[in-house]
């Protein structure tokens, strides 16, 4: 911190501010579109922070799920 300037790049990203792991994420996100995950990040969404999961299936398609970090519940699957 200087001149009073607080840096807060970043700070939504402590783990206070979650309360699943990447990990059970990517577990809720498998049981809801079953694959291969490709991609897998904490992202901050309009002010909420989600897991965004992208997921390739056995057919080729790729999924995008989102799962809400603080609740575990998906909010979004899209077919990219």
């Amino acid at each position: 911190m200087s001149n009073g300037n607080l840096n807060w790049e970043g700070h939504w990203q402590h783990p206070r501010y979650r309360r699943i792991s990447l990990e059970q994420a990517v577990s809720i996100a498998l049981q809801r579109v079953p694959g291969n995950v490709v991609k897998a990040e904490l992202d901050n969404d309009d002010g909420h922070l989600v897991y965004e999961i992208d997921i390739r299936t056995a057919n080729g398609l790729k999924y995008e799920v989102k799962v809400d970090a603080n609740t575990g519940q998906i909010i979004r699957v899209k077919l990219d």
